[in-house]
């Protein structure tokens, strides 16, 4: 009888199906999608600092002129995303972003045909600024909110990292198409990049765990999929009036604002002309800028590790600290050749590009909560309309006192007090709570 049931029990582990490996969670692959996208569509945020020069050489238009149009295309980018982030929770993400690319296509490859400066504003600042702001971080800041419920942090940094580097990894190859062609061949360029990565938007981009029947990553139970929200642009406002009375966002916007000026708005427009009126090769200089691309991918996603593991706000104040001290030292550094103290500067400033992404929707999840992709949305309109300023302030500081140190100094100083600002931010009561 033993031996009975001992050989039942052998033919019942034989039978035993064989442990399945983990597979890898679909919210991972849903990341990678998003961000080869928004790798791919970031080409058209890299030609406004390799167009001043050509535009004013072949028009005549003033740096201030062509700075005007990249004004209007960084607000419009920054307040496009938060209705966008309400379009997305309305038709879906992959409605929304491969409409914002055709949109962008569009724009670009319209300027081919422009011959006076309104046209530029109409097609660059306009039409590009609607369907970059589409784009937005509120793109990245949703996919993580729906698909994620741990690793929020590293995910953002990594999302936000292809946001910044794809921008600047274009410029080598759109500056040499601007000085071997023209600037027409780099428009269309832009154009046909944003075409091509609608198709892997439309096949893998996928709004929700539901729809493949999985929990969020991390999630201890399956989420269903919200129904769509309509009054989109009602609730986008409605979210903004609710987060006017708390003092979290105005420092965040305001700190915000901060980063696009110091960044968007001054290096990214302004670091190529003002390195090409100390003698250096346009190549060169879109090269460094491409480095800074590089090397804001490491800073970014080290950012988003930092953020699950520190305070998020005493992290916003180192940044913004560093960055500060390294604009004041800009003004020595820039020379007709490339040299280690400006290699360095390049590196330094990559490591901080965009590492205050993180810690700054963190901040947001923490005082927001459901709310907080909108809220982000309108604080990163804050972060354009502060790169939209300096974008076309320093045109005007150029033109007027015929170099950029004034700007460089004086972007130093704002840094300096967005370190402040951000030590002043409370921590929620939430957050108070589970430390205790």
């Amino acid at each position: 009888m033993t031996q009975t049931t001992d050989a039942t029990a052998v033919s019942e582990d034989r039978r035993a199906p064989a442990p399945r490996r983990r597979r890898v969670h679909r919210a991972w692959w849903v990341a990678g999608v998003t961000f080869v996208t928004i790798i791919g569509a970031a080409a058209f945020r890299s030609l406004p600092g390799i167009l001043i020069d050509p535009l004013h050489q072949e028009f005549g238009w003033s740096r201030g002129t062509i700075g005007a149009a990249v004004s209007v295309n960084l607000a419009l980018y920054g307040l496009t995303a938060p209705f966008a982030a309400a379009l997305m929770d309305r038709f879906g993400i992959r409605r929304v972003v491969a409409v914002a690319l055709m949109v962008i296509a569009l724009g670009s490859g319209l300027t081919v045909w422009m011959n006076s400066a309104w046209q530029l504003i109409l097609c660059w600042g306009l039409l590009v600024g609607l369907g970059s702001g589409s784009m937005a971080l509120a793109f990245a800041a949703t996919v993580t909110n729906r698909w994620f419920t741990e690793r929020r942090g590293l995910v953002t940094g990594v999302l936000t990292a292809a946001s910044a580097s794809g921008q600047l990894i274009f410029l080598p190859l759109l500056s040499w198409i601007v000085e071997t062609y023209d600037w027409r061949p780099a428009a269309v360029t832009v154009a046909l990049a944003a075409l091509a990565v609608v198709p892997f938007v439309w096949l893998l981009l996928h709004d929700h765990p539901a729809d493949l029947g999985q929990k969020p990553y991390g999630a201890q139970e399956f989420v269903p999929k919200p129904a769509p929200v309509r009054g989109a642009a009602r609730r986008t406002l409605t979210v903004l009036f609710s987060a006017l009375r708390t003092g979290p966002f105005w420092l965040l916007a305001g700190t915000f604002a901060i980063c696009g000026a110091s960044t968007n708005g001054l290096i990214q427009t302004h670091f190529v002309p003002a390195a090409h009126d100390h003698g250096m090769p346009l190549t060169a200089a879109a090269s460094l800028l491409a480095v800074i691309g590089v090397f804001d991918v490491a800073g970014t996603i080290a950012s988003g590790w930092f953020t699950d593991r520190f305070e998020a706000r005493r992290l916003l104040a180192v940044y913004y600290a560093l960055r500060g001290v390294s604009l004041l030292f800009l003004p020595m550094l820039l020379a007709p050749s490339v040299h280690p103290p400006m290699v360095f500067f390049i590196v330094f400033y990559g490591l901080d590009w965009v590492a205050t992404v993180p810690p700054t929707l963190a901040l947001c999840r923490e005082h927001y909560g459901e709310d907080s992709a909108i809220v982000f949305g309108w604080v990163l309109a804050s972060h354009q309309v502060g790169a939209a300023l300096v974008a076309f302030l320093g045109g005007v500081a150029r033109d007027r006192f015929g170099s950029y140190d004034v700007v460089w100094i004086a972007s130093g100083a704002l840094c300096a007090a967005a370190a402040l600002m951000a030590l002043v931010i409370r921590r929620a009561p939430a957050a108070r709570a589970a430390l205790s």
